[in-house]
């Protein structure tokens, strides 16, 4: 949606340039004000029907495919390598066939909303648009998210019509295609179901939130207030990223777009000051990947969790603040650690940014964040709280000459929200999708019967099952699809060995989250590795390491209820303290550093005790105190030591 200096080649039609995602187009000429006044549109059709409209689900959810399924093939080129200039005529066809198909439903709404499920019979039309829309979410799923992406839909249409050929557990009596579309096309239960209608309405917003929010300097102000905290102490750059990153992942929820706005700050200023530059990119990528799981916003699947588990947003948001927080107290520990085994020093003071002053000279831009979390705390509904937040970034942007939006601006933020809504939309309609398929033919109840049989009865092993399942689904694919695909699958089965519904599912989104950060497709990795020039698969398997302890704390809230604010005060304010000193200790065993370098076998006592702390169920994980003790004694002797030297 902006201009291009030069056009670009095509690229010969080859097989393996299926397997890359398309890229963002740049047409110019005629053409590009309807796909602009589209891309408003659509945004501002969202707006209407998260606040205003009272449209049933399946006609909200119709046209809003529409619009994006449209707009995907207008601005999204097919592979990496075509031609970025100009719309090909086959982009036309599609974005015609989506438009056809979605006119076709929403002048069957009311029929649609009276029929009887797999009695009243498909017509040909319903059977041909169906089929036109499966293919076009296909493709649009392809170049969007990825081949992997494309190939789980694949996989899963193949299960559904043909898995009465495979027999034994996972096999299913078989379902026809006409009764495929119909759950999947023409209820509330498939493609136009709960995900579609998150990402229409309250995700969309909050995305617009962002957007207006970075737009108008919010990044840099957190930034600022970041590097005045936490600059002048050793490894201050990389500290810089990991708060910068948080606060700004808590408002935006896109780790990708997390780096790429502050990790083309923080990552040349890592290197700058002695970081290796895979290291800066693991810091980064891990420290925007947990903006994910930071409330207020936390991303599109934190909407799907409160649709499908009954709790308010605002319950999910408190129950996941002090597990966020834990993930970058641990990376912040590791960093620091880090820095202080490598002899890595800060920035100067003259380099840095005055707090109060920084306070001071951008105290409008405080007025979006009290906003949000007013709103948020008062019980507001998610899309209220959207809006009044965006609102308010435009009233604080207007205090000042040099932030003030126009209209122009504001149309504009508008249309890149759209456009980075596209993914997330395309992925929540595929995994209404693979929804569908799952409750067709049985899917979640079999794959619970293969984790109880792997498990047995420990639940700690079928928690370990539930992890590495959810990072594997995760693999290319968004958090929210991924979190859709771990709750059907997975959920019931945590629920079922004791696990409370909140702690069983916020364990899920943890992991869905992670599974950004693991190889071999990482993507937020993979954003960090090409601002920082390193391999992208090094770059995820460092950032792995940097979340090392990240991946114990969903264990800590599973086994400690006070970890999500629930229980009595004590009991939570004892459950923070253990978890805290556990995350530290098991920072401290896996940088191998506490003042100074630790020895093979005072690392094992730390990791042992710091794990007790974080994940054991208390009062007896208080018992890690003393591996921990032990593992720090020599340290603690030394320092005392020096402390207690007179002086000459």
């Amino acid at each position: 949606m902006s201009a291009i200096s030069s056009p670009e080649v095509a690229e010969p039609f080859r097989l393996r340039a299926l397997l890359t995602t398309g890229r963002r187009r740049t047409v110019r000429g005629w053409v590009r004000l309807p796909i602009l006044a589209l891309a408003v549109f659509t945004a501002l059709w969202s707006v209407y029907q998260a606040l205003i409209s009272d449209m049933d689900v399946l006609g909200l959810t119709i046209i809003f495919l529409t619009q994006v399924l449209t707009l995907t093939f207008l601005t999204v080129s097919p592979t990496a390598g075509a031609r970025r200039d100009r719309i090909f005529w086959l982009d036309y066809v599609c974005a015609a066939l989506a438009i056809a198909a979605g006119v076709h439903f929403a002048l069957q709404i009311d029929v649609i909303e009276s029929r009887i499920t797999l009695f009243d019979p498909l017509s040909t039309g319903d059977l041909f648009f169906s089929s036109a829309i499966l293919v076009l979410l296909l493709e649009a799923s392809r170049r969007t998210i990825g081949f992997d992406m494309a190939v789980l839909i694949v996989l899963f249409v193949l299960y559904n019509l043909f898995g009465n050929w495979i027999g034994g557990l996972i096999g299913h009596q078989g379902v026809s295609y006409a009764h495929f579309v119909d759950v999947a096309f023409f209820t509330t239960d498939g493609v136009f179901g709960v995900p579609l209608r998150v990402a229409a309405t309250y995700a969309f917003l909050f995305v617009i939130f962002g957007n207006l929010l970075t737009r108008c300097g919010g990044g840099e102000f957190l930034y600022k207030l970041s590097a005045a905290l936490a600059g002048r102490n050793a490894g201050g750059p990389a500290k810089v990223a990991v708060i910068s990153s948080g606060l700004f992942g808590s408002v935006s929820g896109n780790p990708v777009a997390d780096v790429v706005t502050t990790g083309s700050v923080t990552i040349p200023m890592m290197v700058r000051s002695g970081f290796q530059p895979k290291i800066a990119a693991a810091i980064e990528a891990t420290a925007s990947n947990g903006g994910a799981l930071m409330p207020p916003v936390m991303g599109a699947a934190a909407f799907i969790m409160a649709e499908f588990t009954g709790f308010d947003y605002g319950a999910i948001a408190l129950a996941a603040l002090v597990p966020a927080l834990l993930y970058y107290v641990s990376l912040y520990a590791q960093v620091h650690f880090y820095a202080r085994a490598q002899g890595l020093r800060g920035l100067p003071r003259n380099e840095l940014p005055r707090f109060w002053q920084t306070l001071r000279a951008d105290a409008p831009m405080l007025l979006p964040l009290v906003a949000l979390v007013g709103t948020l705390a008062a019980g507001y509904s998610p899309s209220m709280v959207a809006f009044v937040a965006a609102v308010s970034v435009i009233l604080a942007a207007s205090l000042r000459r040099s932030t003030r939006l126009g209209l122009l601006a504001i149309l504009e933020q508008l249309a890149e929200a759209t456009e980075r809504m596209m993914p997330v939309a395309i992925a929540c309609a595929a995994a209404g999708l693979i929804l569908a398929g799952m409750t067709m033919t049985g899917l979640a109840n079999k794959f619970s019967e293969v984790i109880v049989f792997i498990s047995g009865d420990s639940l700690v092993a079928a928690l370990m099952c539930a992890a590495v399942l959810t990072t594997l689904l995760g693999l290319g694919l968004p958090t929210s699809s991924t979190y859709i695909l771990a709750a059907i699958l997975i959920g019931g089965i945590l629920e079922k060995l004791g696990v409370g519904k909140m702690q069983a599912h916020l364990f899920l989104l943890y992991f869905a989250a992670m599974s950004a950060l693991t190889p071999p497709v990482a993507i937020s990795s993979y954003a960090a590795a090409a601002i920082a020039g390193t391999n992208p698969f090094t770059t995820s398997m460092y950032a792995m390491r940097k979340a090392a302890v990240a991946f114990l704390v969903p264990f800590g809230f599973v086994a400690n209820q006070g970890l999500i604010l629930a229980g009595p005060w004590w009991g939570i304010a004892l459950a923070i303290t253990a978890a805290t000193l556990g995350v530290i200790l098991l920072a401290s065993a896996f940088e191998g550093f506490l003042e100074t370098r630790l020895k093979g076998w005072e690392r094992t006592l730390l990791a042992a005790g710091g794990l007790a702390l974080l994940a054991a169920p208390l009062p007896l994980g208080l018992l890690g105190l003393l591996p921990a003790l032990a593992g720090a004694s020599r340290t603690l002797r030394a320092s005392l030591g020096r402390r207690t030297v007179p002086a000459e």
